[in-house]
């Protein structure tokens, strides 16, 4: 057994890491293609979120529950085939981070211990898909999207 090679992949990973972005691009990008297409293309698909925006108090919630439904399905939709994927991930982050402020902060249990409820915070969802949103930023759309094909094409 070459321990030396065993010992590297332990402590660096692989070379992997452009499957890694397209699996976790392609996953959340269609979960969320697929939850603002029932929303908009299912008869009362935004009943629920505008029954949620009114209880929220969010002004204008008819508009808004459409708006928030169109962008998860059109940058749901984006961040799948990885195009304009960074303002696609920001528009969604930004629509989660709203989420968590205005709905589901206020599903989590009163009087918790800051441990306890930064324990109870991180394992929100909405918090989860804000950390992949900011990696997918940072690290881009990968070697496998559209994105990385058009830079491709530009002029050099």
């Amino acid at each position: 057994m070459d321990w030396k090679r065993l010992i590297q992949f332990v402590l660096t990973g692989t070379s992997w890491e452009q499957y890694a972005i397209l699996l976790v691009r392609v996953s959340i990008g269609l979960f969320f293609a697929i939850s603002g297409g029932n929303k908009l293309f299912v008869a009362g698909g935004t009943k629920p979120v505008y029954e949620t925006l009114v209880k929220a108090k969010v002004p204008f919630p008819q508009q808004t529950a459409y708006f928030v439904s169109g962008v998860e399905f059109v940058g749901g939709s984006l961040v799948t085939v990885g195009f304009l994927s960074s303002p696609a991930c920001a528009a969604l982050m930004i629509d989660m981070i709203v989420a968590t402020l205005t709905t589901a902060i206020s599903t989590m249990p009163k009087g918790l211990s800051p441990l306890k409820w930064l324990d109870d915070f991180l394992y929100l969802p909405e918090v989860l898909y804000v950390l992949f949103f900011i990696w997918l930023i940072c690290a881009g759309p990968g070697r496998f999207s559209v994105d990385y094909w058009l830079a491709g094409q530009l002029p050099r």
